[in-house]
């Protein structure tokens, strides 16, 4: 009969005994790492960068048209290796600001921008992908 009772007990404590909560799941997440920032007044072209990714943010501005309508600004990644436009970012007449995400390929770019009639800036983000743990 002790047997019993204690295979019981047994049994009792095992059922009460209050069992940890799972572990969350891991969460992805976007974490923008900085390529470079540019501002002037005219045409440029950027040194040559790398991407591990091929996924950008691009936030631009422009500013003090001269005269007004004629501003304009347009943002282009070209292929390192040849020169080739890859990705028409952004092309905007007037003055503003925005934001633009692009995406391609793992590869060397270089920008270029032409401009007439404003001052403008360029920011280029690389698109990273992480896991934020519990």
């Amino acid at each position: 009969m002790k047997v019993v009772w204690a295979a019981a007990a047994a049994i009792v404590t095992l059922a009460c005994r209050s069992h940890p909560p799972s572990p969350a799941a891991a969460k992805e997440v976007v974490v923008w790492k900085e390529v470079g920032s540019w501002s002037g007044t005219g045409n440029f072209q950027s040194e040559s960068f790398t991407s591990d990714t091929g996924g950008f943010r691009v936030r631009w501005e422009t500013k003090n048209e001269r005269v007004p309508g004629t501003g304009r600004m347009k943002v282009v990644f070209r292929s390192g290796d040849s020169g080739r436009p890859i990705i028409e970012a952004v092309d905007v007449k007037g003055i503003g600001r925005d934001m633009e995400e692009v995406a391609d390929n793992v590869r060397w770019y270089f920008l270029t921008i032409e401009s007439a009639n404003v001052d403008w800036s360029v920011s280029i983000d690389e698109r990273l992908r992480g896991v934020k743990s519990p």
